[in-house]
């Protein structure tokens, strides 16, 4: 693994291949290996023509466990990208996320429009929109003993995942906290970037893809057939309808 610095915070991160640049922000509880390497992304893009850059998550992976709720206001993760693409020295990026990953990715070409050239989130859907009623079950969730004490399916699956990929489980807990950005058409209308919305036919924690590309000026969305949260990843059809996106971007 290689390092860079955003501010005082040490992030882990990997690049291959060469070409055009995009940088992928992983998941809640994942890693830039569980979420790009091990379902195929990297090899499928690098193959692509591209240049992929990708990092874990601050309080995830081999980056620094921070846990200080502060330390992951979204704004700041946002900027992680900004820092990586600074020390990569990348003037724009093509940028996706899944799940929290898109929730950051979203913020970053919010924030910064003229280094991204496009966005893809995937994992998300219009039930961004509402506020997570899930802070406080997955929270306590993290810091329990056992598994067997998460209360709610989402707490659970989240739980288990974080002890999968061996994960400081009071960092995420602290990442977790973090209220979501307040999004409406109005604010998701001024990213004028290309922008696919992803999310699986089956996937509760998303809802529509449809309606969450809506307000975008250039959105458009891919529903994955009979695919959930955890299953829509490594999906055949979300690779094929990137590849085109990227290609039309």
């Amino acid at each position: 693994m290689d390092y860079f610095h955003s501010g005082n915070v040490k992030l882990a991160y990997r690049a291959e291949g060469a070409g055009d640049p995009i940088v992928l922000v992983h998941g809640f509880a994942s890693t830039h290996a569980v979420n790009w390497v091990e379902p195929g992304w990297v090899d499928l893009l690098v193959k692509a023509g591209h240049r992929v850059a990708m990092f874990d998550l601050r309080g995830h992976g081999e980056s620094d466990d921070l846990h200080d709720v502060s330390a992951y206001d979204r704004g700041l993760m946002a900027a992680d990208v900004l820092a990586l693409l600074d020390h990569l020295g990348l003037d724009q990026a093509d940028i996706m996320g899944y799940s929290l990953g898109a929730m950051l990715s979203l913020r970053f070409a919010m924030d910064y429009p003229d280094r991204c050239r496009s966005v893809v989130l995937a994992g998300v859907g219009d039930r961004l929109f509402a506020p997570s009623g899930q802070i406080e079950p997955v929270v306590e969730a993290l810091l329990a003993d056992s598994l067997h004490d998460a209360k709610t399916p989402v707490a659970r699956a989240f739980r288990a995942f974080a002890d999968k990929n061996g994960q400081d489980r009071e960092a995420l807990a602290a990442c977790y906290q973090v209220p979501r950005d307040k999004l409406t058409d109005e604010t998701l209308a001024q990213v004028q970037v290309p922008v696919l919305v992803v999310a699986g036919e089956r996937d509760e924690i998303a809802g529509s893809a449809e309606r969450l590309a809506k307000p975008f000026p250039k959105g458009e969305a891919v529903t994955i057939a009979r695919r959930d949260h955890m299953r829509t990843v490594g999906d055949k059809a979300y690779k094929e309808a990137v590849l085109a996106f990227l290609q039309k971007a």
